[in-house]
Parts: C-alpha cells; structure tokens; sequence
C-alpha cells in the first residue's frame, strides 16, 4: 500500500499506537499470587477516552489470579495474556508486571520495568522482597511516580530515579535546636532590629 493513502484507508494491522500512554497497570504479587501492590491507570486525557477495563475490585483480582497463573514459573519475560502484554519479572518473593495494550511495544515497557527494578534494588539496599518493599511503601510509590506518569513512561534511568527517590541523611541534615541556639537566633534578631531603627 502507498503512504499517502489516508489513515482510513490503511489497513487495521499498520495502524500504530501512536499515544505516549502505554501502561495501563503496574502489579506486584507474591508468589503465592496475592497482591502486594498494584496500581491501575485509567487517564482521562487519553485518545480513546477513559478505559473501561479493571474498574472494579473484583474484575482486578481476577486478572491478577489469572495472570499469576500464567508467570508464576520463573524463566519468561513477556506474555500476551487476556488481550494485555505483561512484562514481567521475577525478584525473590516477588514477581513486577507492567500490563499494557496489546499492540504496545514490549521492548519499551521492558525496559521501563527493569529500570524500575534496579532503582528499586538501589533504594532497598539489593532486598526487592516483600517484607522490604511494604516496610518501604512510600519509596516505591515515588520511584513508579518516577518512572510513570498516570501511564506514561517518564524515565528509563536507574540511577537518576533513585537519586530524586532517595531520602537525605539523617546525619547530614539534622539540626539540633536547644536554649542556646533560640537565644542566639533572638539576638541576631535583636541587635538586627537594633540597627534599623538606628538607620531611620
């Protein structure tokens, strides 16, 4: 077929998905199959409009089961799986997925979800297991707000999402407040006041 037949015209095949919103979910079970973490993203700003899907609890769940059925055995990757790609991966206890349409491209949502995972192992100190990632839920929320933006894939860099992730050190920004530096603070001020009415 020539390019400069209209889109109509194209076969449905050669239409690409040409939002930049890609992830429609972004899971984390155990490998019991139950839910540690999962966040499902339903923009209203996107070209089809607000998805239909995974609305409910129930109709999360199922999916979820289903889809634990499919990646439990570690070895794979990526599977088309109820009309989703799931990009997966395996850590301990864990299994990661990234659930995007079917017609998305699995190299970027892998790649988005292994930079995912190593800024997460940087955060927890190489422990991406269960028990680490709910005592550090906060973090691994900011680092998945790093990297996706209400399904848009925002960065792929490690380092720099653990970086804008990271917490200060407590050593580094503590300041200690006691009597003496109340009274301090107080005189600065005093002789500061001091000094400006003198001025006027």
């Amino acid at each position: 077929m020539g390019s400069n037949l209209p889109r109509s015209h194209l076969p449905r095949q050669h239409i690409m998905n040409l939002s930049l919103y890609s992830i429609q979910a972004f899971i984390i079970l155990d490998t019991e199959g139950n839910r540690v973490l999962a966040k499902y993203y339903r923009p209203k700003s996107h070209p089809n409009g607000e998805s239909k899907e995974f609305l409910t609890l129930k109709e999360q769940k199922a999916f979820e089961k289903g889809l634990w059925q499919k990646t439990k055995k570690p070895g794979g990757d990526i599977i088309l799986y109820d009309s989703h790609l799931a990009v997966y991966k395996h850590s301990l206890d864990l299994i990661l997925y990234f659930i995007a349409g079917s017609t998305e491209n699995e190299l970027m949502l892998s790649t988005a979800l292994t930079s995912l995972s190593d800024a997460l192992s940087m955060l927890l100190r190489n422990s991406l297991e269960k028990r680490a990632v709910l005592e550090n839920l906060d973090l691994v929320l900011l680092c998945l707000d790093e990297t996706v933006d209400d399904g848009i894939i925002v960065d792929t860099d490690a380092a720099a999402i653990a970086s804008r992730v990271s917490r200060p050190r407590p050593d580094t920004t503590e300041i200690v407040i006691n009597e003496q530096t109340i009274l301090s603070a107080y005189q600065t001020v005093k002789e500061r006041v001091q000094q400006r009415i003198q001025q006027m």
